[in-house]
């Protein structure tokens, strides 16, 4: 089965302590989609302007990706400049220029209507909501947000919890949003605000899982150099939701399918940050992603038997 992507797609400028490069591939779809298409077809939602390279659309269709949602309007594409700081962990917005994403209105083309797994990545909640407006009936949603939305737009978000199955946001954000400190009790009232399930992100700490009377958490690949931590939380998203559109279910999305989803999630993000942009993606191949989710599940300690 495919899965709906819809989010930013740009152009970065990205400094870390190892080099600085610029007009790289970026945007929270660019960085999901990619990411599912190593476990099922995608469908793609998003604008750029005139001037985004015709060799990042190559690579998108190199993947398999369905791009009639993507949009070329008259006008510069979104650009993001970021510098990262020593540890990685944190980073200072250098400059944002919005351009033609500024007036993006997602609108899905017919054949998408149909999808049966969404990932919402990462744009402002109430753009989320038009997305699932245009839906028939998809099986299993799934939203990312940011800090942004839970100040500017809460009500917003609020409002598009109810819809979803899944949220899917980091440690951070996850306080901002209950106001709670502990991640446990911050997780289970997120749950009581309308997806079923969530997922904290925590970094180089991995990541949890949020269920009815259920709990997992994941551990992180043990990396000895990063280069990159841009688009990691997005990767890890579109490893999920396009793992769960890999199988076929006869029961619907359980807990242990879930718990699975977020390993093969966090062995994309762990080879996504060994280089800029989705270089290191560029070069993966289906075998390195089985091994490295064998040495996850071993540092996790659970069965992924479901």
């Amino acid at each position: 089965m495919s899965v709906l992507i819809v989010g930013s797609i740009g152009l970065d400028t990205i400094k870390t302590p190892v080099a600085e490069h610029g007009d790289l591939l970026g945007g929270s779809a660019s960085y999901a989609a990619v990411s599912a298409s190593f476990f099922s077809p995608v469908n793609l939602v998003g604008v750029v302007g005139d001037d985004f390279p015709k060799a990042h659309v190559d690579f998108f269709a190199e993947r398999k990706i369905d791009l009639c949602g993507l949009q070329t309007e008259p006008g510069k594409t979104f650009r993001w400049s970021g510098e990262y700081h020593t540890d990685l962990n944190t980073r200072s917005t250098r400059s944002i220029e919005l351009n033609v994403f500024e007036h993006f209105t997602p609108t899905l083309p017919p054949e998408y209507n149909h999808t049966e797994y969404v990932l919402l990545a990462n744009i402002a909640p109430s753009l989320q909501s038009h997305v699932l407006d245009q839906m028939s009936r998809p099986r299993f949603i799934i939203a990312d947000t940011m800090d942004l939305w839970i100040n500017i737009a809460k009500p917003d978000l609020l409002a598009l919890l109810k819809r979803v199955d899944m949220l899917i946001l980091n440690d951070g954000e996850a306080r901002e949003l209950t106001g709670e400190n502990s991640l446990i009790k911050a997780g289970r009232l997120i749950r009581h605000l309308g997806p079923r399930y969530v997922v904290i992100k925590k970094g180089e700490h991995g990541a949890l899982l949020f269920g009815e009377d259920a709990f997992f958490s994941c551990g992180a690949y043990p990396l000895e150099e990063i280069h990159d931590p841009t688009g990691a939380g997005d990767t890890f998203a579109g490893g999920v939701a396009g793992y769960l559109a890999s199988l076929k279910h006869t029961d619907g999305v359980t807990f242990p399918i879930l718990r699975k989803a977020v390993v093969y999630g966090t062995v994309l993000a762990s080879f996504n940050v060994e280089a800029f942009s989705l270089e290191r993606l560029r070069t993966l191949k289906p075998e390195e992603i089985e091994e490295r989710y064998r040495t996850i599940r071993k540092i996790s300690h659970f069965d992924a038997e479901v």
